[in-house]
């Protein structure tokens, strides 16, 4: 910890290594620097010093997972679901602005906020659907290391412990600044999808136009469509992200005075995300369309010799290089975000500024993470590309659930004070969950229903799609009236000017009122467990038919 940390003294921060100098990779901003120099030299300066939690969590988010969904997509169906991706930018955007947001003004990570706010049940729900699910997303990053070091012909037990040593001394200096040089350093590293794309030289027309219009594979069951666009929508938009970016702008010492350079760092983020996904899908398309392997996608590695038997071996060596840096920095984000939230709920020390000798807790759990799923890849016999879909398909399902909690405290003033959600991300944060769990429903007949025909599928979302907006109109009317009978409180009212709102910081969590949950808010809650049970069960069903075929 540098000399100018300070114990958090107005703020609800709960370790007092999150406040003092920023000091990121790029640049450093001291504790006292009243920053109100104008000018687009010192613009700069200070976005170089803020940049870092955007990239890492976008960049970090096409990890393996995502490197096997995207190359399914594109081997199997061609460019024809780049579309999602253009679909999925405002919402990457929301619910990443929502988290940095509450991190900025709030100083707590996501999962205490929850357990403050909700409840025992919902707090410890949150923290172990984390545990568990990153636990399983650690699998697939570890599996990706292994198919890239395969492909290199590279021995994968002292591979992959190498690897792992890497990402755990990475994160064990106690020195933010060199993490974020060793995360920053990857990032970098995923533009070695540029030249491969060059070498494979997708029509660049046929993507642009996949992207801009929507249109379902004409080839293959719908059923199996759906579920690969639920796999995308998990790996794109993954419970992780929330968790991760929200503790992390919290460790960097990130304050509201700060959010708008943080919102250009988070868009910066988005924009290499979409890129790289746009280009795996649109090179593994071109190298496989008219070839005995179309429609038959295995696994990364599978991809990675194809790339080569039709575009050279450097092809291939690049695409198996590109998936080691992505699995790196996923390993790295997904291990950070579940031992931030173990951190947070235990209220013990957990910061990349500790060394650690005095966050024993904290990489302990990093540590143990990375080590767990390392040792269970090199177990033979484990499916290995069967797993990793699996893996994003339950995101994508959990998602809906992540979604909900980040809403109901985005619009809790207790904690956001003038910071909180408009009407506008209001309402489509709740189509985004709506679109979410009408999908889950899609799936959970897919599954039950498994020569369900294309009309019932169409007449499920068209249905679904209708009750959410009768829902959604029937909560605005009742808000409305509640906010027409209620006197509006005087401390809800908004500050007078942007100073203002870059010093309001949430307090301390014991000073704060308890939440106030309506009857129909409790009600949807009661819902939402019966959803993540219905959901989670249909998915572990649907892996075991795919595995038994």
């Amino acid at each position: 910890m540098d000399s100018t940390t300070l114990p958090p003294r107005n703020g609800a921060v709960l370790d007092a290594a999150h406040v003092g100098d920023i000091r990121g990779a790029l640049g450093t901003i001291k504790l006292g620097d009243a920053g109100h120099a104008r000018g687009p030299m010192r613009r700069l300066k200070t976005l170089l010093a803020i940049l870092g939690p955007g990239l890492i969590v976008m960049v970090g988010d096409n990890d393996a997972g995502a490197f096997s969904t995207y190359a399914q997509a594109g081997q199997n169906y061609g460019t024809t679901l780049l579309w999602t991706l253009a679909l999925l930018i405002p919402v990457l955007y929301v619910n990443q602005e929502m988290v940095l947001r509450l991190g900025a003004v709030t100083g707590v990570g996501h999962a205490r906020l929850i357990l403050e706010r909700f409840g025992r049940f919902w707090g410890a729900f949150s923290v172990v659907d984390l545990f568990l699910l990153n636990a399983l997303t650690l699998v697939t990053e570890f599996i990706g290391i292994a198919l890239g070091l395969d492909y290199l012909g590279i021995p994968r037990a002292p591979g992959v412990g190498i690897a792992a040593v890497l990402i755990m001394l990475a994160a064990s200096t106690g020195d933010f600044r060199r993490f974020e040089r060793f995360a920053l350093s990857l990032v970098l590293g995923s533009l070695v999808l540029l030249p491969l794309f060059v070498m494979v030289h997708p029509p660049m027309g046929q993507l642009v136009r996949d992207f801009a219009t929507v249109q379902m594979p004409r080839d293959g069951r719908l059923s199996d469509v759906m579920l690969l666009i639920i796999g995308i929508v998990g790996t794109t938009i993954a419970p992780w992200q929330l968790f991760f970016q929200q503790s992390y702008v919290i460790d960097k010492r990130i304050t509201p005075r700060f959010i708008r350079y943080e919102r250009l760092d988070l868009w910066l983020g988005i924009v290499l995300v979409v890129l790289g996904a746009v280009a795996l899908i649109g090179l593994v398309a071109h190298c496989f369309a008219g070839k005995p392997e179309a429609g038959r996608f295995s696994d990364a590695l599978a991809v990675a010799r194809g790339l080569a038997q039709y575009h050279g071996h450097g092809a291939g060596t690049l695409f198996a290089l590109a998936l080691i840096d992505a699995s790196v920095i996923g390993a790295a984000a997904v291990s950070l975000s579940t031992a931030y939230a173990v951190g947070d709920v235990l209220a013990v020390n957990h910061s990349l500024h500790r060394k650690p000798g005095e966050a024993k807790g904290f990489y302990l759990v990093y540590c143990g993470l990375i080590v767990l799923a390392a040792a269970l890849v090199l177990l033979p016999g484990v499916p290995l590309g069967l797993l990793t879909n699996a893996v994003q398909t339950l995101a994508g399902v959990l998602l809906p659930s992540a979604s909900v909690f980040l809403l109901l405290l985005c619009n809790d003033r207790q904690v956001l004070g003038p910071w909180v959600n408009g009407r506008w991300t209001n309402a489509f944060t709740s189509a985004v969950v709506a679109v979410l769990v009408i999908l889950s429903t899609v799936l959970t007949a897919a599954v039950i229903f498994p020569d369900i025909g294309e009309d019932q599928i169409v007449a499920i979302l068209v249905g679904g799609g209708l009750l959410a907006l009768l829902i959604g109109l029937a909560t605005l009317a009742t808000r409305a009236h509640r906010a027409a009978a209620l006197p509006r409180p005087r401390d809800d009212a908004r500050p007078a000017s942007p100073r203002q709102m870059e010093q309001w910081r949430m307090p301390p969590l014991h000073l704060l009122r308890p939440a106030q949950l309506t009857p129909t808010t409790r009600l949807w809650m009661g819902v939402l467990r019966l959803y993540l049970l219905l959901a989670v069960a249909m998915v572990v069903l649907r892996v075991l038919q795919l595995a038994l075929a």
